[in-house]
Formats: C-alpha cells, sequence, structure tokens
C-alpha cells in the first residue's frame, strides 16, 4: 500500500490554469443557513474558509434568480447583498490560500408555490414531480409546474450570464453550472422530463439547446477554462425523476458538445459506487469519461481507497466528497493522517446557526 502522503491524491495537481493542493474536491452540499432574501450569514465565511485545505471548493447550490429558488434558506447571486455576502466568502477562502467556485443553480420544476408568491414553478414541461418538498413551514406536495413559453427561456438564459457576472464581482474563481440533480437544466436534457415539440424539445439536439445556451453563456463571461458542468445520468431524486430513455446517447452527446466548448472540467455524480464498479442505471461512466477531453471529478461516496483505487485506473482526474466535509473541516489531513473522521447528526445538515455548521474542530 502507498504510504499516504506519497498517494496522488494528496499531490498537488494543474488543472487548466488552476493549480490545486490536492485532487480532493469539496461537493456543493445545500445547507440552508441563508436569510429569506437568499443572503449568506457572516459565519459562512468561517465555514468555507475551515475547509480551504480542498484543492477546490465548489460551494453550496446558489439560486441564479429569484424565479430560480426551490427551497427556503437557499443562498442567492442576483442582489447587491447576495454578491457582498459571497465577496466575505471568497476573501476568507483566499486567505486560506485555497481555490473556490459558485455552483449557478435553477431548480425548475422542483419547487413550490409557496417559494413563488403562489406562482406555480416553471419547468421545460408540464409534468408534476412526486413525492414533497420542504417549504417554509415544513413538508408540501409537488405542484404540476407550467411549461416555459419559448419566449420566455432566453431571459433565463441571460439570468445564467448575469449571476456568472456577477460571481466574477464576488472574487470567485470559476463557476460550475448545476446540470445535475433533476432540476431545471437536467428537466430540459432528459425526454422523461422534456415533451416540448419545438426549438427546446423533441429530439436530442433539441434537448441540448438549452443545457448548451446555458453553459455558452457563463463561458462567455468566465472563459471556458474557469467553467465546470456537474451532471447526474442515473440519478431519480428529488421528485422520483424517471431517467433519460437512453442515458448514455443524451450524456454522451452532452458532453461531447461540452468537450468541443473546451470547458474545465464535468462534475459527474456517479450513481452507486463501489470498487471497480464503474456501470450503473445503464450508464458505463469510464466510457463517458472518454468522451470528454477535460478533467473528469468523479462523486458519489468515495473513499480514499476508491479514491486512490479510482485515479490509479484512470476513471478520474479528481474526486469530490460532500458529507465528510461537514463535520471534518480538516478533512484533506485527516484522510492523509489517518485520523478518525467525525460523523455530523442530520438535525445540523440543513438549516439553524453557526452551530453543526462552522463550529466543528479541527484535529489537531
Amino acid at each position: 500500500m502507498v504510504h499516504h502522503t506519497e498517494s496522488p491524491v494528496f499531490q498537488p495537481v494543474t488543472m487548466g490554469g488552476l493549480r490545486l493542493a490536492n485532487r480532493i474536491v469539496m461537493a456543493p452540499m445545500t445547507r440552508s443557513r441563508a436569510d429569506d432574501a437568499g443572503v449568506l450569514p457572516a459565519y459562512a465565511a468561517d465555514y468555507y474558509s475551515q475547509r480551504a485545505g480542498a484543492g477546490l471548493i465548489i460551494t453550496e447550490a446558489t439560486n441564479i434568480s429569484a424565479q430560480a429558488r426551490g427551497y427556503p434558506r437557499t443562498p442567492g447571486i442576483w442582489s447587491d447583498a447576495q454578491i457582498e455576502a459571497w465577496k466575505a466568502v471568497t476573501d476568507a477562502v483566499h486567505r486560506e490560500e485555497g481555490k473556490i467556485f459558485l455552483q449557478l443553480w435553477h431548480t425548475g420544476r422542483i419547487s413550490h408555490p409557496d417559494m413563488h408568491g403562489g406562482d406555480a414553478p416553471v419547468a421545460p414541461s408540464a409534468v408534476k414531480p412526486e413525492g414533497q418538498i420542504r417549504v417554509h413551514d415544513g413538508m408540501k406536495d409537488f405542484v404540476t409546474p407550467r411549461a416555459l413559453g419559448i419566449g420566455e427561456i432566453p431571459s433565463i438564459v441571460n439570468d445564467y450570464g448575469t449571476a456568472a457576472a456577477n460571481a466574477k464581482t464576488a472574487g470567485f474563481d470559476g463557476v460550475e453550472v448545476h446540470a445535475a440533480n433533476n432540476y431545471l437544466v437536467e428537466q430540459f436534457l432528459r425526454d422523461s422530463t422534456n415533451l416540448r415539440d419545438d426549438a427546446y424539445g423533441g429530439s436530442l439536439r433539441h434537448r441540448l439547446r438549452f443545457p448548451l445556451e446555458v453553459v455558452q453563456a457563463v463561458v462567455e463571461v468566465w472563459g471556458a477554462d474557469r467553467v465546470g458542468v456537474r451532471i447526474s445520468p442515473v440519478t431519480t431524486t428529488p421528485g422520483e425523476t424517471p431517467l433519460d430513455s437512453d442515458p448514455m446517447a443524451t450524456y454522451g452527446a452532452y458532453l461531447d458538445e461540452l468537450s468541443a466548448m473546451g470547458i474545465l472540467y464535468v462534475h459527474d455524480i456517479e450513481g452507486v459506487t463501489q470498487m471497480n464498479r464503474q456501470e450503473a442505471g445503464g450508464v458505463h461512466f469510464h466510457a463517458l469519461r472518454e468522451r470528454f477531453r477535460g478533467a473528469y471529478i468523479a462523486n458519489n461516496q468515495y473513499t480514499l481507497a476508491l479514491a486512490e483505487s479510482a485515479l490509479a485506473r484512470g476513471d478520474a482526474d479528481l474526486i469530490s466528497m460532500g458529507r465528510p466535509f461537514i463535520a471534518n473541516p480538516d478533512l484533506v489531513d485527516r484522510l492523509r493522517s489517518g485520523g478518525p473522521l467525525a460523523e455530523a447528526p442530520k438535525e445540523y445538515w440543513y438549516g439553524g446557526d453557526s452551530t453543526g455548521y462552522s463550529d466543528w474542530p479541527r484535529l489537531r
């Protein structure tokens, strides 16, 4: 066994023009600590800077507009107050010599009228998600979303561009387009949630139009080498969302296009991660990875051993970890030294204050 200090996981790596201290990425995690105006609290700067030992931090999903919101107390990047709060975060992370990308989010149908003054959430098509969603006063049933008119779509693409520009103002090192977890971009990608018969639906080429227009709008602000995209070809929650009828064809074509655009990385939630298991839900992840020329960040319950084997096999360039970062601000140091990992009780995951958020101790 390689001694951990020599492990490739802990070696510095260059990704595009970014020099990263190691190959561990802090995955985006919704923590619901913002106020009702989508402004992060001052202690969010502590939370993120404490975790700056990650090679790259990707922030919690951040709403590009008021229309984008799906859940209470999630942050935004459309108002001056939101931008200022994020600026405190990026300054704190950069003081610790960390790198941080903002994840850009529109929830689409995974929302509720309570978040929009009584109006239905918007989506490519009027397909109702299954189950319930958390709103301000508990759980409520999903509703049928309103299908977007074709004339409304350019303004949403424009919102992504504005959010990307605001992220630049806030001092981020780059941005990640959230095209995963059945939110708006993925709702356009999948033929299970996109039933349109216009320029934005029907054929695969048409279903790709909105996801690619979004990335293009963001690339125009940042340059392709500071833009990543997160995908989740086999993820069904939230909303018990049916998979695409041919995920290899759909996501393969998406990665071909993203590759041609020259974006920095793709960040793939790989379904069930097991040692040497590279397939889930009809998707062969190594084959998908081969379709993309940039860096490939693998995600889904990776341990250090799984990370090392994935890097050794060439199945990934970087590994993202989420939940272990909640209770272990110094996760990279703990993994490197073989130290014990703390486990965060579930009641601290979402909502609340600095308790269970920015008050976890380091090992030493």
